[in-house]
């Protein structure tokens, strides 16, 4: 842990030698108390609104009331004790049940010692740092008026395609560490592929790592600092939020949840790039709505062509001009493929970023976990890739700076998720 603090801890579960082992787990950690201990879920209320411990650990299954409906009146009397939900089943609705009534962490049983230790620390980190937002925020509002400061707000860039294949995720990747490259400015690559995200492949990041899962529960009271909480630092000098570990988190993710989401981080960073999945579902098309720019990646072969033609008549019908969608012609001089100027002619508009094809480079790059930006910079992808950095942040210079040196790496590294 980065402090000291002692974090007081209530037990509620209905079977003794289950309270007495996690007594004896929590016991060789010289910063976790246990300061009371229920055996049901009634008496889970009444302590936590006596003792107000820093977290709680909820069984589900109790006799007189169970854990969800425990954790709902919790929840609302005491919501500065997050609480980690405990139980033998770990079926989706119960993960759900237990999110929707409150709880900020759900462990299946039996878990590791390691597993609940990082549990406890975590939920009670995520509770220090909204109570640190609030209490800076609070003498401001209760102090005398000052001028207003409007902060400036960060661009969010979206890929999105219609179909799957087109390269939308290196791209989305390597389009983040240009940008933070070229402007020395902070960058945010938000992983919104929420289902089955690869961002964290790809940039060879532990998959141990943080997620947007871990906010499930919290949702509506994140702020700046939460946030920052969850995110990957990365070695390129950018900031990652990966996505769920597992695709069925992803119904607990709502549409609204992600835009709460992006208008926090780009409160704090200049640019904010995300990666979405080929669908309209809800939180897809709320990252698209609360997107500066969309940039719809396309192949250029017949089938892209036109999946691309169908999302832009669903795009004029959302409003979307063309300002905010752009077009990304991907490998664009793979062969046999239709050439730029015909597909501007069939879709009637331009296309004002085009990458080449260089799929040994990408697969090389992939297969090491370092953006090809940094593993070869002086490729025309990764030139091409800096020129569309340019384009979208003002700058005038197209070319690639000289970027940190990546740490060496040889042969095929392990997959990372």
């Amino acid at each position: 842990m980065a402090d000291t603090d002692h974090i007081r801890i209530l037990v509620a579960d209905d079977i003794a030698d289950t309270r007495n082992n996690l007594a004896k787990l929590l016991g060789f950690e010289p910063d976790l108390t246990i300061v009371g201990s229920a055996a049901g879920g009634g008496e889970a209320v009444e302590l936590a609104k006596k003792l107000r411990p820093d977290v709680i650990l909820m069984d589900i299954n109790m006799p007189d009331m169970d854990g969800i409906t425990a954790t709902e009146i919790i929840a609302n009397a005491v919501p500065e004790s997050p609480i980690i939900m405990m139980s033998v089943q770990g079926e989706q609705d119960y993960l759900r049940r237990s999110m929707l009534a409150g709880a900020r962490e759900f462990l299946v049983k039996p878990f590791s010692a390691d597993e609940l230790v990082n549990a406890i620390r975590h939920v009670h980190e995520l509770e220090k740092a909204k109570r640190a937002r609030y209490a800076s925020v609070a003498p401001a509002a209760s102090g005398a008026a000052t001028a207003a400061h409007e902060p400036t707000r960060g661009q969010i860039f979206t890929f999105f395609s219609p179909k799957g294949g087109v390269g939308r995720t290196t791209i989305a990747t390597n389009l983040a560490v240009a940008l933070h490259q070229s402007t020395g400015k902070p960058v945010v690559l938000v992983d919104g592929s929420l289902p089955f995200g690869d961002v964290g492949v790809i940039l060879n990041i532990s998959p141990k790592a943080k997620t947007i899962a871990d906010l499930i529960g919290s949702f509506e009271s994140v702020d700046p600092d939460i946030l920052e909480s969850v995110l990957v630092q990365h070695s390129t000098g950018i900031k990652v939020l990966l996505a769920p570990p597992t695709p069925e988190s992803t119904e607990l993710i709502t549409g609204a949840h992600m835009k709460l989401v992006l208008d926090g981080l780009r409160e704090r960073y200049a640019y904010v790039i995300v990666d979405t999945w080929p669908s309209f579902q809800e939180q897809v098309l709320a990252i698209l709505d609360a997107s500066d720019v969309i940039l719809t990646l396309m192949t250029l072969e017949i089938t892209s062509l036109k999946n691309v033609k169908v999302f832009l008549d669903i795009a004029d019908k959302l409003g979307y001009d063309d300002q905010k969608l752009q077009l990304v012609a991907n490998r664009n001089d793979s062969s046999g493929g239709i050439k730029i100027g015909d597909i501007e002619a069939s879709l009637g508009r331009k296309i004002p970023h085009a990458i080449v094809s260089d799929g040994r480079t990408l697969v090389l790059a992939v297969n090491r976990g370092v953006p090809f930006i940094i593993s070869h910079k002086d490729t025309p992808v990764a030139k091409d890739v800096f020129a569309m950095a340019a384009k979208l942040s003002g700058a005038t210079a197209t070319t690639a700076p000289e970027p940190a040196k990546a740490p060496a790496r040889s042969g095929l590294r392990r997959f990372a998720r």
